[in-house]
């Protein structure tokens, strides 16, 4: 009788996290807007994202990676009002 030690790649716990955590990913990332605004992130969650390729949250919730100069688009409102909010 073999065990899932003698065949890690035929199932077991890695392979459920390898599954989970792609399937995880896949769901963060949101179709939208965020090709069309800058958002508001926390400066070290993007640096995360660089160096993990995971996807990071906005204040307006918006989920994504980045990968683009956000410079080149409009704030979003959302993130705009919410940060203004904050720093009142």
């Amino acid at each position: 009788m073999s065990t899932p030690l003698d065949a890690p790649d035929q199932g077991g716990v890695a392979t459920l996290d390898r599954e989970l955590e792609q399937l995880l990913n896949e769901e963060l990332q949101e179709p939208g807007d965020h090709e069309r605004f800058s958002h508001y992130v926390k400066k070290e969650k993007i640096l995360e994202s660089a160096l993990t390729g995971k996807p990071v949250r906005a204040l307006c919730g918006k989920k994504w990676t980045p990968g683009r100069d956000p410079e080149k688009f409009p704030v979003c409102p959302t993130c705009k009002e919410i940060y203004e909010s904050m720093a009142r």
